[in-house]
């Protein structure tokens, strides 16, 4: 499996044209204890780019925007009963949702581990 980042602090985690995505530490460590998650219904449609999700915390909602276009096959029904499971597990039990991936090249522009870190390092 592969993982990728946004410059939006989102990352996808990539298995065949299956793909699980979700927030990064930093991005919720910038937000505080989340106390709200809403994912996409199963069945959606998302865009690259698009709104996927809703994150909210002590201190503000966010948007969680698609990494890539496909069709959600999985929200993460543990966060509706412990939304801190962001807070606690970010890049693993923290996940928001799995989809089908429509097109795999919109992996392309985004960025490796590596690229993540020294992005995150420049803000």
């Amino acid at each position: 499996m592969t993982r990728y980042f946004t410059e939006d602090h989102e990352w996808i985690e990539v298995d065949g044209t299956s793909a699980t995505v979700g927030i990064t530490d930093y991005a919720q460590s910038q937000l505080g204890d989340i106390v709200f998650v809403e994912t996409p219904a199963e069945g959606a449609t998302l865009t690259k780019g698009g709104d996927a999700a809703v994150v909210e915390s002590v201190k503000a909602a966010s948007d969680v925007y698609a990494p890539v276009s496909g069709t959600v096959t999985e929200g993460n029904a543990a966060l509706e009963g412990d939304p801190a499971l962001v807070n606690t597990a970010p890049e693993g039990d923290g996940w928001f949702f799995k989809l089908a991936i429509a097109d795999a090249s919109e992996l392309d522009g985004l960025m490796d581990e590596a690229k993540y870190k020294e992005f995150v390092d420049g803000l």
